[in-house]
């Protein structure tokens, strides 16, 4: 008897359901197992997600790459527009003289500086002079302020060095000189 004792203690004890009826233990196992597994996933709305999330990040690189090439030509054109301003203050030195009438070579100079300014145009750089425009700090570098009839006061009597956009971006403010009204005597 003491061995059946034995057998009784090995097996395992059954387990009792809510309701207070016996269960099996590969019962109780199969139950825990189903609790615990994860649902099927919705494959559908997981490929439509990873699809979403894949043209977001298309959309992110294209847009870092629109910028870095932006970014590009800004630098380039910060290198270039100096010697361009240099071309022009030359070249109108240079007609300003009387020994040349027909200024053959600023001609052919005026033709390369030419170049240069269509091959900005096609990158997008536009040079703009604001000669009687109204006076703007966010587009404009004010030199000085003089008093003038000839325009509006507060407003770009002379553009002392044109101001260059990239995509309606401002790369370089004008340097203009700005008019204000004449004192009519009043102080002097």
């Amino acid at each position: 008897m003491s061995e059946e004792r034995n057998i009784a203690a090995e097996e395992p004890a059954a387990e009792e359901s809510a309701a207070g009826e016996p269960i099996e233990p590969e019962e109780a196992l199969a139950e825990d197992a189903a609790a615990e597994a994860p649902e099927e996933p919705d494959w559908k709305d997981l490929a439509l997600r990873k699809a979403a999330e894949l043209e977001n990040v298309r959309k992110q690189n294209a847009q870092r790459v629109q910028k870095a090439a932006r970014d590009g030509m800004r630098r380039v054109a910060a290198e270039l527009l100096p010697a361009l301003d240099d071309f022009e203050r030359a070249l109108a030195h240079a007609e300003a003289e009387e020994g040349d009438e027909e200024h053959h070579l600023t001609a052919g100079i005026r033709l390369v500086q030419q170049k240069m300014l269509d091959a900005l145009r096609r990158a997008g750089i536009e040079p703009y002079s604001p000669k009687g425009e109204p006076f703007d700090p966010a587009k404009h570098e004010a030199l000085t302020v003089v008093p003038s009839d000839e325009v509006e006061p507060n407003s770009v009597l002379e553009v002392i060095q044109k101001g260059y956009q990239l995509h309606d971006r401002l790369l370089r403010a004008a340097r203009v000189i700005v008019a204000r009204a004449r004192d009519d005597g009043a102080g002097a």
